[in-house]
C-alpha cells in the first residue's frame, strides 16, 4: 500500500515544523489508511500546534450537494478550532485568516480534472500565503485517474474562471502537489511551497491499484469509478441534460426525457470509444435536473481504464445530442461558479471556439488534432514538476 503525504509528514517529522503554528485546509475525506482524519493525526503528532482550519467547496463535511451552495464559517466539533469556509462569503482567504499560522498544510483529494475546484482554492491560498509570508505544504495524494494520461484542449485565457485559473487540459495528469507547483510556476506566485510526496505511487497507477480506501471528497464523487468518468461527464453540468445528480450514480449516468438511446448509439457507432460500454437505461433523479421525471440515457461502464478516454467519449455523446435533438437540447444559462455572464459550457470546455465547432458538427477527431500543439506544449511543461515516475 502507498503512504500518503499526511502519513509521511507524521512519520518524518521534518525540522521546519517544530514550534510552527499550523493551519489545515481539508474536508471530511482527508483521512489516512485507517480512516483517521488529518486533524487528529496532526493533534497527536504535533500537539498544540494546530491553530485553525479551512474548508473548500461543499463544506468541511462535504454536505453541500451542488455548485454555488455556500457553506459558512464554523467551529470544528472535534477540536473546537475555528474553521474558515473558502466557499462562502469568499473563495479567496482574507489575509487576516492567516494571522495565526506560520504554515498552511493542504490535505485535499483532487480527481485529476481541471474543473474540480479544490486546486483553485489552493491557488488562492498560495497567493495570499505569498503576500503574508506563510509557508504552504501540500500533503500529496494520488491522482485517482492516473498521472500518465492527459486529455483535452488546453484552457484558453478568456475562459479562465473558478473552474480553471491556469491553462491546463481537462484531464491534467498531475497530483495535487504537482499541480500546485505547476500553477505557482505558470501564474508567477512567489510562495514558499513544499510538497510531501506519496510514497510508493507511480504515474501509471489508478486508484484501485493503490490499495488505499476511497472516501468521497464531494457528495457527487461517491466512488473511484465516478472519478474515472468525471473528466468527460462533467460537461453535462453546462447543459440541461441530467448528469444524474439526485441518483446513486452521479456522472456515471446521464440522460434526459427526450433521448432515444437507439438513435444515439447509431449516431456514435462510427466513433472509436475504447475502454467502455454504453449501457442504455432509464433513471429518475430525486433532485436537480428533471427531478421526478424518467430520463432515458446511458450508464458508462469503464472496462479498461488505461484505454478509456473520458473527455473524448463525452464530447462524442454531447455532439450526438446536439445534432439529434436541436429542438430539445439546451445549455445551462449563467450563473455558474460565480460567473454571471459567460456561458457555463464555454468555461467547462475551456474554449468558446470548440463549443461552436461542436455545434457545427466538426468531427471530434478533427478537434483533437487541432489542439495537439497546445497539448504537446503542456506535456513538456508539466514534466518539469513531476515527483513520480511511471
Amino acid at each position: 500500500m502507498i503512504a500518503i503525504g499526511i502519513e509521511e509528514l507524521c512519520r518524518l517529522q521534518p525540522g521546519w515544523i517544530k514550534g510552527k503554528r499550523l493551519g489545515l485546509l481539508s474536508n471530511q475525506a482527508s483521512t489516512d489508511r485507517n480512516l483517521t482524519h488529518s486533524r487528529d493525526l496532526l493533534l497527536a503528532a504535533f500537539p498544540g500546534q494546530l491553530t485553525s482550519m479551512f474548508s473548500p467547496q461543499h463544506g468541511f463535511f462535504s454536505e453541500k450537494q451542488d455548485n454555488m451552495i455556500e457553506s459558512g464559517n464554523s467551529t470544528d466539533p472535534t477540536t473546537g478550532l475555528h474553521c474558515y469556509s473558502l466557499y462562502g462569503q469568499t473563495r479567496r482567504p482574507y489575509p487576516e485568516m492567516f494571522a495565526d499560522l506560520d504554515v498552511l498544510l493542504v490535505d485535499l483529494i483532487d480527481v485529476g480534472t481541471r474543473v474540480y475546484t479544490f486546486i483553485w482554492t489552493v491557488v488562492y491560498c498560495m497567493e495570499v500565503a505569498a503576500e503574508t509570508g506563510v509557508k504552504v505544504v501540500i500533503l500529496d495524494r494520488p491522482n485517482p485517474v492516473g498521472g500518465h494520461l492527459v486529455e483535452g484542449n488546453v484552457l484558453e485565457k478568456e475562459c479562465r474562471s473558478f473552474v480553471g485559473m491556469c491553462d491546463i487540459p481537462m484531464r491534467h495528469g498531475l497530483t495535487m502537489g504537482e499541480l500546485a507547483s505547476f500553477c505557482a510556476m505558470e501564474l508567477g506566485i512567489d510562495v514558499d511551497l513544499e510538497v510531501i510526496p506519496v510514497k510508493g505511487w507511480r504515474r501509471d497507477m489508478f486508484f484501485a491499484e493503490t490499495g488505499f480506501p476511497w472516501v468521497f471528497p464531494s457528495p457527487n464523487m461517491p466512488t473511484a469509478s465516478t472519478a474515472l468518468v468525471y473528466p468527460g461527464q462533467v460537461i453535462w453540468e453546462g447543459t440541461t441534460v441530467s448528469e444524474a445528480r439526485g441518483t446513486t450514480l452521479p456522472f456515471e449516468m446521464f440522460g434526459a426525457p427526450y433521448v432515444r438511446v437507439e438513435e444515439v448509439l447509431h449516431y456514435v457507432e462510427q466513433e472509436e470509444l475504447p475502454g467502455c460500454v454504453l449501457r442504455p437505461l432509464m433513471f429518475e433523479p430525486t433532485s436537480g435536473k428533471w427531478a421526478g421525471e424518467p430520463c432515458s440515457g446511458f450508464q458508462i461502464h469503464v472496462t479498461a481504464p488505461h484505454r478509456f478516454r473520458p473527455y473524448k467519449t463525452s464530447l462524442v455523446l454531447l455532439q450526438a445530442l446536439l445534432m439529434l435533438y436541436p429542438q430539445n437540447f439546451a445549455y445551462k444559462e449563467p450563473p455558474y461558479e460565480y460567473e454571471f455572464e459567460r456561458l457555463p459550457m464555454d468555461l467547462i470546455i475551456g474554449s468558446k471556439k470548440i463549443r461552436q465547432e461542436l455545434e457545427q458538427g466538426v468531427p471530434i477527431a478533427e478537434l483533437e488534432q487541432a489542439w495537439q500543439p497546445q497539448l504537446a506544449e503542456y506535456e513538456k511543461k508539466r514534466s518539469s514538476v513531476f515527483l513520480y515516475e511511471a
